[in-house]
């Protein structure tokens, strides 16, 4: 053992914490819990802590203590939120509340100067750690980010974080990071005053050293400006701003999220009645989400996302090389594909458009995204050259030679899609693999010209592919297996939650959709007004309205796959004709300003275009709940989901459930279709269904799926 530095021996290989004196008077505090990728707060810890803490407290030596992460790619990532699932009263969940509050409050009492080296994310449990140190350096890594993202999970930091984080920083940025769950960037965090040094990863450790042997701060006033000070340090000014900021919330939740509400009210309790009031606030709120079904729900959506990373698209099945992607086509689908490829999966994209306009608005998407993260100094300017360096193009088939996959987003005809098969198989080599980013065609029939159709498969992203979370991929009866592994590993590696689904017209997501969307227009040509529609679908939790959706969209985009859909699957896909009229009057939507919702004036979008009444010959009345029309229409999605499942369209409910939050935005809280007509009962779906077949017809008939569950009692899950 060398003079410098003294081990405490912890004999137990298993602990996750290890302590280790230095002569200066530093103990480095380390967590490392083993066979894991990243530290996690787990509840049988809280004995190992609070024996590392009996021995500093115990050792008169010891005047400073760096926590520090025995991982090289994080802090502590935040608590296993798995350990809540044996709570089976709110006050279980409570009591988990209460220790971790005990054990970061005795930290905070502690003698010893206590300060958080923070490398890599440290979000909810690890922030609420950080912020129990009395100071906090992190490294200037693009890794590194801090952030209290309970609320995705239905839930609130339950762990002192309510309390600490708004008198560090001041109620307004805590509040907008508790309520949106967003982490901040390494330079945000120092800006905010979250931590109080900035420094290069390789000097983490030997500033923090540093820093513990000074005296220890007190907690310092949060920096504001004159109006900042008004809001925040007057009662006139914290009532304004608690009553401003639930009216916000409302608006935006709709009241389907209970967790926003009380966190306001735990930041409130805090600071009106003291923290120790504020800590017990925080803890019975804790407790109370915990039992929620929409936190139940979110946290489902957690297990699941987290499940299908670890997972091949075909199991056993390992993935092919991944060293080059190809991008056929420079529009907002192939700039969107390619940024992705270069920036997520950083990987070379090469993108071929028939002119040269094409490839330099491709270049021109990245571009824009890009040099605004570097003008709010979230990226630097070299690590942006860096990856614009990833995207090169060219008006031929030149330098796709090596490309692994080909990705064609080209217009939707087949002709034109099979004809780059064709093309890929000449110019590429022959392990390349064709993906297509087709919305609607069968990718059967893209591949029934191919010399290998094996290698052909679909690739379907959401716009704006920059955003939106999910790829489907669909492979066709010929599709090999790697061909399945490989695509699924290179939309993972592009920052997408992919499912694999089976080839039919509108694989899931659009054919689920579609009958969803059929259902408002039939609403609306009975006389319901647009509004009224939009509305009542948001408020059962929906991001928009289906007729604002068809509007963003594009109606042309939005409707093309409706023939494609009655093709194969006959009149139950019948377009209404609201579409047909809208369509032959030249109304596009948002993208050619005219649509179902006006696009000049002071407020483009946000009112209802009144000529569309007349076009459509209807006289709008509100004659139907909020809850009957979001009925009609949400049955009809759910049973055609059903459908999907029984013909083998997606694997399993999960993947089903997913898919449509991610993809249309079903609403998270209900766990997605499946588990939503779980909490509904089989029998309760059919009887509505049924209901609705007596008023408008066969398109509502019952899946045999679910009539076959309602007569077995039987459930997804």
């Amino acid at each position: 053992m060398s003079n410098e530095e003294n081990i405490i021996e912890n004999n137990d290989t298993s602990s996750a914490f290890s302590l280790e004196e230095r002569d200066n008077g530093v103990a480095i505090l380390s967590m490392d819990v083993p066979g894991e990728s990243m530290n996690t707060l787990k509840i049988e810890f809280s004995e190992q802590i609070s024996e590392m803490l009996d021995q500093i407290e115990q050792n008169k030596n010891i005047k400073g203590v760096v926590v520090i992460s025995g991982k090289d790619n994080s802090f502590v990532a935040g608590a296993d939120i798995s350990m809540l699932a044996s709570c089976t009263t709110a006050e279980d969940a409570e009591t988990i509340s209460k220790g971790g509050q005990d054990i970061f409050q005795r930290m905070e009492d502690m003698q010893a100067h206590f300060v958080a080296a923070i490398h890599g994310p440290a979000l909810g449990g690890g922030l609420e750690l950080a912020l129990a140190c009395h100071s906090r350096v992190c490294s200037d890594d693009a890794k590194t980010q801090v952030g209290l993202p309970e609320v995705q999970l239905g839930l609130l930091p339950g762990s002192g974080g309510t309390q600490r984080l708004p008198r560090l920083i001041g109620i307004q940025k805590a509040m907008k990071m508790m309520l949106t769950g967003g982490p901040v960037r390494a330079k945000q965090a120092y800006k905010y005053g979250i931590v109080d040094d900035l420094v290069p990863h390789s000097i983490l450790l030997d500033v923090a050293i540093e820093t513990a042997l000074k005296k220890k701060p007190s907690r310092h006033e949060p920096k504001l400006d004159l109006m900042g000070k008004f809001l925040e340090k007057t009662p006139f000014g914290r009532n304004t701003l608690f009553g401003q900021a639930r009216k916000q919330t409302i608006g935006k939740t709709k009241g389907n999220y209970p967790a926003p509400e009380l966190i306001i009210d735990c930041i409130e309790a805090g600071l009106s009645k003291g923290i120790e009031q504020g800590m017990a606030v925080e803890a019975r709120n804790f407790g109370q989400l915990v039992m929620t079904p929409e936190s139940a729900e979110l946290r489902n959506i957690f297990f699941a996302t987290t499940e299908m990373k670890k997972e091949t698209g075909v199991e056993g099945v390992d993935p092919g090389q991944l060293k080059k992607v190809g991008v056929l086509g420079g529009g907002l689908m192939g700039g969107g594909i390619a940024f992705v490829t270069a920036t997520k999966a950083g990987l070379p994209a090469r993108i071929k458009d028939i002119r040269v306009e094409g490839i330099a608005n491709a270049m021109k998407y990245s571009y824009d995204i890009l040099n605004k993260k570097v003008k709010r100094r979230f990226m630097r300017k070299s690590e942006m050259q860096k990856q614009m360096s990833l995207l090169t193009g060219s008006v031929d088939y030149s330098g796709f030679g090596d490309a692994d996959v080909v990705i064609e987003a080209v217009f939707e005809d087949l002709g034109l899609k099979q004809t780059m098969v064709n093309d890929v198989e000449t110019n590429c080599n022959e392990n390349t693999i064709f993906a297509s980013n087709t919305s609607s065609i069968p990718i059967g029939q893209i591949a029934e010209k191919a010399a290998r159709p094996e290698q052909v498969i679909g690739l379907h992203y959401f716009s704006p592919v920059d955003k939106m979370p999910l790829a489907e991929v669909i492979a066709h009866d010929k599709t090999s297996d790697q061909t399945i592994s490989t695509t699924v590993e290179l939309a993972r590696k592009q920052g997408k939650t992919p499912i694999v689904v089976k080839d039919g017209a509108g694989f899931y997501v659009n054919r689920i959709l579609a009958p969803y969307m059929n259902e408002a227009a039939n609403v609306l040509l009975a006389g319901e007004p647009i509004e009224h529609i939009d509305k009542s679908l948001v408020k059962f939790g929906f991001p928009v309205g289906p007729v604002k959706l068809l509007d963003e969209v594009g109606i042309d985009v939005g409707t093309k796959i409706i023939p494609i859909l009655m093709a194969q699957f006959g009149d139950r896909f019948k377009s209404a004709e609201a579409f047909d009229k809208v369509l032959s009057d030249d109304r596009k939507g948002k993208k050619n300003k005219r649509g179902f919702y006006a696009y000049s004036g002071k407020k483009p979008g946000k009112d209802v275009d009144e000529s569309v009444y007349t076009l459509l010959g209807i006289t709008p009345s509100q004659g139907l709940s909020g809850s009957e029309i979001s009925e009609r229409c949400v049955l009809m999605m759910l049973n055609e989901a059903a459908m999907c499942l029984d013909e083998g369209v997606i694997r399993n409910p999960r993947d089903g459930d997913i898919g449509a939050i991610f993809g249309i935005g079903f609403p998270p809280f209900l766990g997605g279709p499946f588990r939503y007509m779980d909490k509904l009962g089989a029998k309760h779906v059919v009887e509505k269904l049924n209901h609705y077949r007596s008023q408008f017809g066969d398109k509502f008939t019952p899946a045999e799926r679910l009539v076959t569950m309602a007569e077995d009692g039987e459930t997804f899950y």
